[in-house]
């Protein structure tokens, strides 16, 4: 098990793998065979940013079954997928800004992340399992009262695709087995969502491969899994915290822009 990040320091960008309060540094590709330098760094001496730089981030909707039985909603036959920009990727620590065009709710969404390590395309779940290169935590935001704001067109990717709703991190975790881990949300310290993996209808290499029938996956494309039940709406200045057990805590604060000049 490896838990790699990604970082910045004086201005230069690296990766490496977290061990304890130090980063060993690597070179090379992170998704084709990563080399140690032999140096470290203190994690208190850099700033973290997203564990790896996806070309789509594709995220699942009614892929839980505890949510679903409380919105009445069946398992869907193939995954339920919108995408999200890169421009709303969200490094650990950042403040997830409310959209100066929206005045309504803004909801955090708890979420396993599977990292694509290898391009695939029409893979069997065999081939899909061999192309995950680890799993990070995501907070899936959403501008609820977008989503069904024009009755002829919900707008998935309007909701969710603002600067700042693609929260993930703050590592990607290796050679680890997900199965039996909880996926939480904390809002000031208070938990609000407290699910298991194995609540998900679609289990990550099932996702994975189905997924491949629509589109070719390549290394560092993020899959966000869809949520469980307990997704709120977060006030400015709110503290929230994505767990998931084996993974790590992805912290991030949800800050109003325009209360602040």
């Amino acid at each position: 098990m490896a838990h790699w990040v990604r970082f910045e320091k004086g201005g230069d960008v690296g990766f490496g793998i977290l061990d304890g309060d130090n980063i060993s540094i690597h070179d090379g590709d992170l998704f084709a065979g990563a080399a140690e330098t032999g140096v470290t760094v203190a994690l208190a001496d850099v700033t973290l940013l997203t564990p790896c730089v996806p070309g789509k981030m594709i995220a699942l909707w009614n892929n839980s079954r505890s949510a679903a039985e409380k919105q009445g909603l069946e398992k869907p036959e193939y995954p339920l997928f919108f995408l999200k920009p890169s421009s709303c990727f969200l490094a650990p620590g950042g403040a997830i800004l409310k959209p100066a065009s929206y005045d309504g709710r803004v909801i955090y969404e708890a979420e396993l992340g599977i990292v694509i390590g290898k391009s695939c395309s029409n893979v069997d779940e065999a081939g899909a399992a061999d192309a995950i290169f680890g799993y990070t935590c995501v907070n899936d935001v959403t501008a609820m009262q977008l989503l069904d704001a024009d009755p002829s067109f919900p707008q998935w990717a309007r909701a969710k695709g603002f600067d700042t709703f693609g929260a993930f991190g703050p590592a990607i975790v290796t050679d680890t087995d997900v199965s039996g881990s909880a996926i939480r949300a904390e809002l000031n310290g208070r938990e609000r969502q407290n699910y298991p993996v194995s609540d998900l209808f679609m289990q990550p290499a099932e996702i994975v491969a189905r997924l491949s029938e629509s589109m070719t996956l390549e290394p560092g494309d993020l899959i966000a899994c869809g949520t469980g039940p307990g997704a709120l709406p977060m006030k400015p200045g709110a503290a929230i915290d994505i767990i998931i057990d084996g993974i790590g805590t992805l912290s991030n604060t949800y800050e109003d822009p325009a209360a602040e000049s």
